[in-house]
């Protein structure tokens, strides 16, 4: 398939309106549809553009507007056998907002999925960004193809820079081919302790594992289980699955799922806190060693808990109001959900050493100093 390249004067005309708009006026909020976003922000919705692709698949890259929805961009590579690696999140669910995620928001909140133990994070599939900044200019950097630059990598900047330095307008990807095969692991009934081990040897092997992650015993009476991922060629699959079963007998029997479909739902629902998303309580994301993550839980306390990343990313849910970042000793934690009231007290972003806030102001009052964009975003 040659290059497709739609509506890209739509794009040029809706991002330049966007930039006057920006020149005049202020402040923003700043979104795709604005659902991930979970800091406390004020302002006129400002919304980036839904036009615009360049997308050349045998090049593995992908050039599309902020904000088009990520479920269309990923049926539409799809089409060409293709996949975002990161395993981009659906947030909707567990925020109750309504609405598509979008690309955009996705770059902004660095969003990554269970893959991120296997292939990085969003911010690394990232080859270009162009951005409106503060004072209605137009930024661009990097591209479709990957290339040695000097000077500011203002890619990685945008990346996690949750709407606060300027309105993301287009984004430039890498993509992946889609695995032939992809199964997982289950074992059943380890406690937490037991599961973190089973989970740090599999991610110890040299069999590629892409997912790891461990759900508690639920209410309904189902166990708890162990969820180990691996994809590639079938015949490569099965002989590492056939291998990691070995590795980790002393962990108890494991069953192997390879239908694809209940793969996808396995690791959808982890991708998407699904478990969390019928609570009103509070969720917490927390960052730990996966050595420290179950005497972590232990001090919380928590409802529920999910982990994933190997035990490396937390999803804790806790009633209104629990603050979890008061037990971290190390690593950090995010309020994703709460209300209003609790985010202010609390704060959602983890504070910033010294250091850092004194450097992240400075990026902030260079790209956007007369503070239009996402006020209050960071507390």
């Amino acid at each position: 398939m040659s290059i497709l390249a739609k509506k890209k004067t739509e794009f040029r005309d809706a991002r330049d309106a966007l930039a006057e708009t920006i020149r005049s006026g202020g402040p923003f909020a700043l979104s795709g549809n604005g659902t991930s976003r979970i800091g406390l922000c004020f302002g006129a919705e400002l919304k980036a553009p839904t036009e615009g692709w360049d997308y050349d698949p045998s090049a593995l890259t992908l050039t599309v507007a902020a904000g088009v929805p990520v479920a269309v961009i990923e049926q539409f590579l799809r089409d060409e056998n293709q996949r975002l690696a990161f395993e981009p999140p659906r947030m909707q669910g567990l925020l109750d907002r309504d609405g598509a995620s979008t690309i955009g928001g996705v770059v902004a909140g660095n969003l990554s999925g269970p893959r991120r133990v296997a292939v990085g994070a969003c911010r690394d599939f990232c080859l270009g960004v162009e951005f409106v900044d503060g004072r209605g200019e137009v930024v661009k950097n990097g591209g479709r193809v990957m290339k040695n630059v000097t000077g500011l990598d203002l890619v990685k900047l945008m990346a996690g820079s949750n709407g606060t330095l300027g309105l993301i307008t287009e984004v430039s990807l890498k993509t992946q081919p889609i695995p032939e095969c992809v199964a997982t692991l289950v074992i059943e009934g380890l406690t937490e302790v037991a599961a973190i081990s089973a989970m740090s040897a599999a991610l110890g092997t040299p069999f590629d594992v892409s997912g790891v992650a461990h759900l508690r015993g639920a209410d309904d009476g189902e166990g708890a289980k162990t969820f180990i991922r691996l994809e590639g060629f079938e015949n490569s699959v099965k002989a590492r699955i056939a291998k990691l079963q070995s590795v980790l007998k002393s962990f108890g029997e494991s069953d192997v799922e390879w239908h694809a479909e209940k793969n996808s739902a396995i690791w959808q629902g982890i991708r998407d806190v699904e478990r969390f998303c019928h609570s009103a309580d509070d969720v917490w994301r927390v960052s730990v060693k996966p050595s420290e993550a179950v005497a972590l839980v232990e001090a919380v306390a928590p409802e529920d808990v999910i982990y994933d990343w190997g035990g490396n990313r937390l999803w804790l849910i806790t009633k209104a109001g629990t603050d979890v970042r008061a037990k971290v000793t190390s690593g950090h934690a995010t309020l994703v959900r709460a209300s209003a009231e609790t985010k202010q007290r609390l704060g959602v972003f983890a504070p910033q050493s010294q250091g850092v806030a004194k450097l992240s102001e400075g990026l902030r009052r260079k790209f956007d100093p007369d503070a239009k964009f996402n006020r209050g975003m960071m507390g």
